[in-house]
């Protein structure tokens, strides 16, 4: 049997803001035998490209980092696309993995899965246990069907795919656009060229209260891997058959309010800050219990501030890009 770090490793989604972390990853550990394929290579959302896919590579673990993402925006633009085009990629990719013969897969999913009213911080057996959040709901569904999918292989076939549920991710590659961007790179965007402007304020939107929890997307490539390599008999021991996703954050949040701040004093913006209520607010808090992950040995190590300013760098660095 191969080494695992010459295991042939397919990072669906590899150009991501995930995808390309894991990659990055990969690579610092050693692993040399990765396998990519740009959306033009490979349409994971047509079954008969994927299933071809995998019978040309030997492919031995499988990252599923592929998604279609957005902020608030985007979720209540195309809901359609969200929703249809997650799942199909979620069912094509594991579908392909079993059928030639892939034992080990790890989904990525997201902390949208859980209920808008869940008990804070947010534990996994919080899953089915109430409303989803309206803005989102057509991606967090995707994404519990993508958990739920990899855990009735994981019963009938006795494969050994997990699920890891980030917290608000950020980091270099991450989307930039003025409308489709999450929160932290929608308003670095909006700072920076406030600054550049001179303008004398910045309008966010929603009140400022919500409270969000923002991991850097390095962590989550570190722990995405650390949770792929465990021994099967540890993993199974803090997960059930039923309930196999692991929440994965920092263990800590705050207030939209103090993130702008926070992006204000990175990216060197003097002016005002003023809070458009009209705009929604989406889930009044997001915080993940991530206590089964801890008890696996893994905690989030880059501070908060030191990661926002690694970011704004990278988007300086790269603000001509499509991308932003």
């Amino acid at each position: 049997m191969a080494r695992a770090v010459d295991q042939r490793i397919f990072v669906a989604g590899h150009r991501g803001m995930v995808g390309s972390a894991i990659v990055r990853r990969l690579q610092a550990l050693g692993y040399g035998n990765l396998l990519t394929a740009t959306h033009a290579e490979l349409d994971l959302t047509n079954q008969a490209a994927v299933q071809a896919y995998f019978a040309a590579h030997a492919v031995d673990q499988v990252y599923l980092a592929a998604a279609k993402v957005g902020g608030i925006h985007a979720n209540n633009t195309y809901p359609a696309e969200f929703i249809y085009q997650n799942l199909l990629m979620q069912a094509n990719v594991v579908q392909a993995a079993h059928a030639h013969g892939v034992q080990k897969l790890l989904f990525l999913g997201s902390s949208c899965i859980y209920p808008r009213m869940a008990e804070q911080p947010m534990r996994e057996d919080a899953l089915l246990t109430g409303t989803l959040e309206s803005t989102n709901e057509p991606y967090a569904v995707a994404k519990i069907a993508g958990i739920k999918l990899c855990e009735s292989y994981n019963r009938q076939y006795g494969r050994d795919y997990r699920s890891v549920m980030p917290t608000n991710l950020y980091g270099p590659g991450d989307n930039f656009h003025p409308d489709d961007s999450h929160v932290i790179p929608a308003l670095m965007r909006r700072f920076h060229e406030a600054k550049e402007q001179d303008a004398p304020r910045v309008v966010v939107w929603g009140s400022g209260a919500p409270r969000r929890e923002f991991l850097h997307v390095d962590d989550m490539a570190s722990a995405s891997v650390y949770v792929m390599e465990l021994d099967a008999t540890v993993w199974q021991a803090h997960t059930r058959p039923t309930l196999s996703h692991v929440n994965v954050g920092c263990g800590a949040d705050m207030t939209v309010g103090e993130l702008a701040e926070s992006i204000a004093r990175v990216v060197g913006f003097k002016g005002g800050i003023e809070f458009d209520a009209s705009r929604p607010d989406g889930t009044p808090r997001k915080l993940l219990d991530v206590s089964r992950l801890s008890g696996l040995g893994w905690k989030a190590s880059i501070p908060f501030e030191t990661g926002l300013a690694e970011t704004y760098d990278w988007f300086v660095a790269h603000k001509g890009e499509v991308r932003v």
